[in-house]
């Protein structure tokens, strides 16, 4: 199986689990899965986020899921309990279907180091 194939085939997996668990099966796109994973990071499971918590919770999950490939690195956590990232490299420039398949090889990733998937 291509590289390519196994990850639309788990990228696939990913999103029907979370949309069957999170949106009664409507199927989530990218940036909601990334807000997710936000949450999850944080902790902190309340119903509503404000829009800059919102905005700030998928910083959170772009960090964490671009902290294995040397982009970021965690520092501390605040003192409300919100973590927070230091650039280690600058992102290459990227073409939005690039940065696209490099966000969803790193939920993949994510995701089985989780193990939701295998």
């Amino acid at each position: 199986m291509s590289r390519d194939t196994q990850l639309k085939d788990r990228w696939d997996k990913v999103v029907e689990i979370l949309s069957n668990q999170f949106a009664e099966g409507e199927i989530l796109d990218l940036d909601a899965i990334i807000y997710l994973i936000g949450v999850q990071e944080l902790g902190n499971f309340k119903k509503n986020f404000h829009k800059d918590e919102k905005v700030n919770l998928m910083h959170i999950a772009i960090c964490k899921l671009l902290e294995p490939y040397g982009y970021y690195e965690f520092e501390f956590f605040d003192k409300d309990g919100w973590p927070h990232y230091k650039v280690k490299e600058e992102l290459p420039p990227l073409k939005a279907g690039e940065q696209t398949i490099l966000m969803k090889d790193a939920i993949v990733t994510y995701f089985l180091e989780k193990e939701l998937i295998d």
